[in-house]
């Protein structure tokens, strides 16, 4: 029986290969499309609905309502079934629609008679463009083996409908990808940057959905898998025994490529009627539906790993190669949906700029990012829908907005700007060698921040006076498994080296909240930023905090080393964790090991609480570094990963720069070093807020060295801290203005 079912499937999806084969405009190819199908389900009603735009559906074809209904009727997403389908991409199934709940009554159509209702998403990877409906007057549900044909057929109207089959001359429906777009997102990392596009994961262009003999698909999927299997143990086998981060991510993809489930699903649903490419985008549009869907990053990571390896075997099923014919342009700036930490580590600085549709501040491309002090744009709504490769954008970093085939007006002002940065940057070379002293007589330390070896050639270029936090828990984001206590050693050694005698401060791993490794059992946490993360992983899971104490002690070889426990909350905390510095230099010393020249052991600032730890805490630790991005977030109790409340809040709030002068003098007096860390530090105005509040040493990303020492040599920081105090007087919410503005008037530009 099942066999029978399968045949009919195949044989519905003939005919519609061979009714879209025919000649006809884009209404009569749907016309007749919603007869057939209505014909081979054996129901009464067959109708399409597309987006007319990003909220409105609008019935396109029908067979069985009111033809006049055509064009006429519309709904919003979320509005009757129909537009619960749309918004939740899920299929809706009911025997009695009527009855059902969200169900809504249009007159026009005439389809208060129909009482069983089928309603599937039209969709590809992920992308909904409307939504195939049948019904029926008998009440009934529908079978899995119907539910899956008009999953398949579906399938096919969507990737008709991308490739502009339903479009007509007059039709407002479909892109033109030709008009400029202006794209606001948020800022993932600060910097501008202009190019062209690159994707990705550039569409594949499936033209032959529907398969003509099940046998020769078959081989063809089982060939392509072979030389997929292949590529990957080839790729495995080119990479460095060096480059461990490198190969743990393709372990992962092997991983994928030998799953018996993922070709067993595959195989079925050839079997059922579709060419070798559809069965593969079929059970990548699923992925893509699943990850939507799935809150926990661990697992998100997975699927994104499943949906990489699928661009690569449809890239090889229908030979449009690894980029889609796309050659790399010289000036790329990489446009994804997302992306993870290694396969953007492979692309390298030759990026002029990232732009993701998804993505976090915190997450792994994020830091990534930063890391290379590249561009980055995320939350860009539509990007990978709307680009094409070779398109012309400008990425603006520094207001999280995106210009795609900018007019030239636009692109004009945005070389003017970037023509100021680098004019303005050559000023900054002369000051490399030079202090950041005030015309007050105050010296700023400016050290930078690092997490990736590409980092430190950029301590001596930059001007910087040591990297004031080298974030090491990057080596354990991009493998898949813990790395080894002497791989981390070496690579800490080699930081080292590269530092030439400058101070080092390595913060110990800070995972957690949005930077979950792919190995670590995932938290199901309702508010994972202030959940197990950073020292409190540490503490419960003593053996990795053991093993990366070890390495760093191991790896400075009789250096002085600096150690930093992040995200401190209580003086135990601290505690707890100098006691397994101690116990690691007592074991090693023991053991016959070379030990640091001297150690600094301190912590990162990054919660109220520990402003008002006690005295014996600033007494004990050898500094503090005030962790800015997260002490900001706690101090307003605004998630600084939601974009309707972060932006309230200001960090030259008084009360902020209050908050921050208090930390200093409780320093102060007990003679403990004290920093600010974060990117506020490389911002000029907060920079100067931050040096008025007595904050000696800032650290920041190497871009910003130079703007900020230049800066810091104009400015008076008495003056500042006296327009703080007034402004505090005056009951000022913020001295964003007033700074601005002193400084203007003293001809300093910022």
């Amino acid at each position: 029986m099942a066999q029978t079912k399968e045949s009919e499937s195949r044989k519905l999806l003939g005919r519609l290969r061979d009714t879209l084969a025919e000649d006809g405009a884009g209404q009569e190819r749907l016309d007749r499309i919603t007869s057939l199908i209505a014909d081979s389900m054996r129901t009464e009603v067959c109708s399409i609905y597309l987006f007319r735009d990003h909220e409105t559906l609008e019935l396109c074809a029908t067979e069985g309502l009111n033809r006049e209904a055509v064009h006429q009727t519309r709904m919003r997403v979320g509005e009757g079934l129909v537009g619960a389908v749309a918004k939740k991409k899920q299929t809706i199934n009911t025997a009695d629609a009527p009855s059902s709940k969200g169900f809504r009554y249009m007159p026009e159509t005439g389809e208060e008679i129909y009482s069983s209702f089928l309603g599937l998403p039209i969709q590809r990877l992920g992308d909904t463009l409307g939504v195939l409906v049948v019904q029926s007057k008998e009440a009934r549900l529908f079978s899995g083996d119907e539910v899956y044909a008009l999953e398949v057929v579906a399938m096919v109207l969507a990737e008709m409908t991308e490739l502009g089959a339903f479009v007509g001359e007059e039709s407002a429906l479909g892109a033109l990808h030709q008009n400029p777009i202006l794209v606001r997102g948020t800022i993932g990392q600060e910097g501008v940057a202009e190019g062209h596009v690159y994707l990705h994961e550039p569409r594949v262009v499936v033209t032959n959905p529907v398969a003509d003999d099940p046998e020769v698909e078959l081989e063809r999927l089982r060939d392509a898998v072979k030389a997929l299997r292949i590529s990957v143990d080839d790729m495995l086998s080119d990479v460095d025994t060096k480059e461990k981060d490198q190969r743990e991510v393709l372990e992962a993809y092997r991983m994928f490529a030998h799953s018996r489930s993922w070709m067993k699903r595959m195989e079925a649903d050839i079997d059922r009627g579709l060419s070798a490419e559809a069965a593969v985008e079929k059970e990548q549009s699923l992925a893509r539906a699943r990850m939507a869907n799935v809150p926990d990053a661990y697992l998100r990571e997975r699927l994104h790993d499943l949906d990489d390896l699928s661009n690569k075997l449809l890239r090889l099923l229908t030979g449009q190669g690894s980029n889609t014919g796309a050659e790399m342009p010289d000036d790329p700036v990489l446009v994804a949906r997302n992306i993870g930490p290694g396969e953007l580590l492979e692309y390298g600085k030759s990026l002029r700029g990232i732009v993701l549709e998804q993505g976090s501040v915190g997450s792994h491309a994020a830091i990534v990012a930063r890391a290379l002090a590249i561009p980055l744009v995320i939350h860009a709504s539509k990007i990978t829908t709307e680009a094409l490769n070779g398109d012309a954008i400008l990425v603006d970093g520094e207001q999280g907005v995106v210009h795609l085939r900018p007019e030239d007006s636009v692109a004009s002002a945005f070389r003017d700007k970037i023509a100021m940065q680098t004019e303005a940057s050559k000023a900054y070379t002369d000051l490399v060698g030079k202090d950041a002293v005030t015309p007050c007589g105050k010296t700023i330390t400016l050290n930078m921040n690092a997490g990736l070896m590409a980092d430190l050639p950029s301590l001596s270029s930059s001007g910087a006076e040591g990297v004031g936090l080298f974030r090491t828990e990057l080596q354990f984001l991009i493998r898949n498994s813990v790395p080894k206590r002497g791989e981390l050693a070496t690579l800490y050694g080699r930081v080292m080296d590269a530092a030439q005698g400058k101070r080092v401060v390595f913060r110990t791993l800070d995972i957690g909240s949005d930077k979950v490794l792919p190995y670590m059992k995932p938290q199901d946490e309702p508010n994972p930023a202030m959940g197990w993360r950073a020292i409190r992983v540490g503490l419960d899971k003593r053996g990795v905090m053991r093993m990366q104490l070890q390495a760093l002690i191991r790896g400075c070889a009789g250096r002085p080393l600096t150690i930093m426990f992040p995200f401190v909350a209580q003086f135990e905390e601290y505690r707890a964790a100098r006691m397994m510095v101690d116990a690691e230099l007592a074991n090693e010393k023991r053991l016959g090991h070379v030990l640091p020249s001297s150690i600094e052991v301190g912590a990162m600032l990054e919660t109220p609480s520990l402003a008002f730890a006690p005295d014996q805490f600033f007494k004990e630790t050898d500094f503090i570094s005030i962790g800015g991005n997260d002490l900001k977030q706690f101090f307003f109790a605004a998630d600084r990963e939601n974009e309707r409340v972060r932006r309230r809040y200001d960090t030259l709030n008084v009360s902020f720069l209050s908050f921050i002068r208090q930390i200093v003098d409780r320093c102060e007096a007990h003679g403990t070093p004290v920093s600010f860390c974060g990117e506020d530090a490389g911002r000029p105005l907060e920079a100067v807020c931050f040096a008025a509040m007595g904050l000696k040493s800032l650290s920041m990303r190497p871009a910003s060295i130079g703007p900020i020492k230049h800066i810091l040599r104009q400015v008076n920081l008495d003056a500042i801290a006296e327009l703080i105090s007034s402004a505090a007087a005056r009951g000022e919410q913020s001295v964003r203005k007033d700074v601005a503005t002193y400084l203007a008037d003293q001809g300093i530009k910022t």
